[in-house]
């Protein structure tokens, strides 16, 4: 989901780019940057990006210091589950805080090929490359001609989740808390002053092939739609203000007939969510 900042008056209007930003997400966008979400489980020293903290121990790079968190806005039964850096002990034994968001790296697995590969996600360039998303076969029961996993190229998807069977690897399973395959989620991105809301689907997950169990991560597409054509499958945006938001529920699924899966291009597939996107992301508060 991409959005050009926009005035109010206009806040609705597509662009090329995307969605603007509603009140309500920029609202909720700037609290987690700031640290002023407030309620849930944190303590009251530091920064308040996780209401409801659901695993933690992610990285958003390998050489980051591991405090990156699933938090939810509802321990027990999420509507919303995002990604935040959370808290860590010093020597000391106080809260020290640890940055913001997260990043975007990017994911060029599925299927490659068509009108909009230019090659900025070939193997060449994303040496963890797979055949298959996480969610191929859910894609293949839709029975859409020619249509057989996701495409990077087109379907703007988001890389969210963790499994592994490494002995100490950190994991979280997004459907335990209610998230639902191919579902629609949103992404604020872009940079400081130039934040997009961008609609995808959750469309991966990532696994214990790294060193460490790694979050941040979307088609190329997606991160094109954000970042612009810099994108590649070895170079993607550091900067930790993305937000990446999932839905829980049956209602967040566009499902075989909801969705532009056979689309050409990803404009015409992101065209085909936005108003189921932008029905979900009204009730975030």
């Amino acid at each position: 989901l991409v959005v050009l900042i926009a005035p109010s008056s206009r806040q609705n209007q597509v662009s090329a780019a995307g969605l603007a930003v509603p009140d309500n997400l920029r609202e909720f966008y700037n609290a987690l940057r700031n640290g002023t979400a407030g309620g849930g489980d944190d303590d009251d020293d530091g920064p308040r990006r996780c209401r409801h903290e659901l695993a933690t121990g992610f990285y958003d790079t390998d050489n980051a210091s591991g405090t990156t968190s699933y938090c939810a806005d509802s321990a027990e039964n999420p509507s919303i589950i995002w990604l935040a850096s959370s808290k860590k002990k010093n020597q000391k034994g106080s809260s020290t805080a640890t940055g913001s968001l997260t990043n975007m790296d990017i994911d060029c697995d599925g299927v490659q090929g068509g009108p909009q590969d230019d090659g900025r996600c070939s193997m060449g360039r994303s040496p963890d490359y797979q055949d298959a998303t996480a969610f191929r076969d859910v894609v293949r029961s839709y029975n859409v001609a020619n249509v057989t996993d996701l495409n990077t190229y087109v379907h703007p998807y988001v890389v969210f989740g963790n499994s592994g069977s490494k002995r100490g690897w950190k994991t979280f399973d997004p459907e335990k808390h209610g998230v639902r395959p191919l579902s629609v989620m949103a992404v604020v991105c872009g940079g400081a002053g130039r934040e997009k809301l961008v609609f995808g689907v959750w469309g991966d997950t990532n696994g214990d092939d790294g060193d460490k169990p790694v979050v941040g991560e979307a088609s190329i597409s997606l991160a094109t739609a954000c970042n612009g054509r810099s994108m590649t499958g070895d170079y993607g945006y550091d900067e930790n203000d993305v937000l990446y938001l999932a839905f829980t529920g049956d209602e967040a699924v566009p499902g075989a007939k909801g969705a532009d899966w056979g689309a050409s291009d990803y404009e015409a597939f992101h065209k085909s969510i936005e108003d189921l996107g932008n029905k979900l992301v009204a009730k975030v508060k």
